[in-house]
């Protein structure tokens, strides 16, 4: 209970210090822009960088891990099919996708590990896993949707490495896999800048939040309910059944995939649906509404499995 309330309230000073630099127009008309794109553009590539080259990624291959990536792809898949369906385009698909699957495995993640799990390494799998394949393949089609059709395949086969968060995301991952030492002089300039990436996403956020319509009002109103349904409630469900009834985790190992896969969706969806200009509305709403359902949803979940 403490550690779910702890992490909760660690995000909520932070974007509420931004809601107030909104308010009070502190940074001006282009703040929220100017902190998006510090964070997209210079302050998470680093940060992704920093975490990936001194990853074990050892971590990466285990049953717990193939449940989160499993139940990620499983809701993703729901919406993606819907969203196709209804013809809510390729765009708002995509970030609708990884609304509903992408958790919140850094700034909320590692405080709610220590507290309910007793241990931050656990949301290591997960994080891994978000910044190797998820966030990659996620951007890659955002990028590809933005894509004129006259593009050359080469220049979209290279789509990934002009996108700087997949740059410092695989970066890292090379580095780690080579086993290569990164000197001082580089790696504490962009571990400082990187320190950048958390606050600058909240506070964007929380700036957002200022004068903005309530959830699930206006054309989004759909998209926003199936995404927040399959975070807090798809996922974890899906986690436990498979976790469960097919890897057969009991105990200490089946509250672990089911809590991490019940964070809500991370504020780094807002930070990409600002950087591509789409769906922005979705997913600040659903990053909202999602972290605020958590909170009831993670208690229970500790209070039955723990």
């Amino acid at each position: 209970m403490q550690g779910v309330l702890t992490g909760f309230a660690v995000i909520a000073v932070v974007i509420g210090v931004g809601y107030l630099l909104g308010r009070g127009g502190y940074l001006g008309d282009q703040g929220r822009e100017v902190l998006t794109k510090l964070a997209f553009h210079v302050a998470s590539p680093a940060l992704l960088f920093t975490t990936c080259a001194q990853a074990d990624l050892s971590v990466v291959f285990s049953s717990r891990l193939l449940v989160t990536a499993l139940s990620t792809v499983a809701v993703a898949g729901v919406f993606i099919a819907v969203g196709a369906v209804r013809r809510w385009g390729t765009g708002r698909i995509t970030i609708g996708a990884l609304c509903s699957g992408y958790v919140n495995s850094g700034n909320l993640g590692i405080p709610i590990a220590v507290y309910v799990l007793g241990d931050a390494s656990l949301v290591a799998p997960v994080l891994l896993f978000q910044l190797i394949v998820v966030a990659p393949i996620g951007l890659t089609i955002l990028d590809l949707a933005g894509t004129e059709r006259s593009g050359s395949p080469w220049s979209r086969l290279l789509t990934p490495l002009r996108n700087p968060i997949a740059v410092g995301s695989l970066t890292g991952v090379a580095v780690a896999a080579l086993g290569l030492h990164v000197p001082a002089p580089v790696m504490d300039p962009l571990t400082l800048i990187g320190n950048m990436s958390v606050p600058a996403v909240l506070m964007a956020f929380g700036i957002s939040l200022r004068g903005s319509a309530m959830p699930f009002r206006g054309p989004d109103r759909a998209p926003v309910l199936l995404a927040v349904a399959l975070k807090a409630a798809g996922q974890p469900t899906v986690a436990w059944a498979l976790a469960a009834g097919v890897f057969g985790l009991r105990g200490a190992q089946l509250l672990d995939v089911v809590v991490t896969s019940a964070l809500p969706t991370a504020q780094n969806m807002y930070t990409y649906a600002s950087a591509y200009r789409v769906g922005e509305r979705l997913a600040r709403d659903v990053v909202l509404v999602s972290t605020v359902v958590a909170v009831p949803v993670l208690v229970l979940i500790a209070t039955v499995l723990g």
